[in-house]
């Protein structure tokens, strides 16, 4: 097994491994558990997503697509963001 995502949260992990499964890939979301020993202090480079090396090819760009959803700007006067009538009253 390889990693193919080093993930900021359990959340992006869980995200990019659904993404890969759904694709027919399989993946395993490494280290999640350990976020919860850290306390208050803030720790990076724990949580992981690995696929078989078999896989590393086909995962590579929906990772890739998936980590550039994640890291763009949301533009907070979009209206897509807010549909549900109870954010959009905000």
């Amino acid at each position: 097994m390889q990693i193919v995502y080093r993930a900021a949260t359990i959340i992006d992990a869980n995200l990019v491994k659904v993404a890969l499964e759904d694709a027919g890939i399989m993946a395993f979301v490494n280290g999640e558990f350990l976020t919860g020993g850290m306390g208050e202090l803030p720790v990076s480079g724990l949580v992981n997503v690995m696929v078989a090396n078999i896989d590393i090819e086909k995962a590579q760009p929906i990772v890739g697509e998936i980590d550039a959803a994640l890291r763009a700007e949301v533009d907070p006067t979009d209206g897509r963001f807010f549909d549900l009538p109870t954010l959009a009253a905000r």
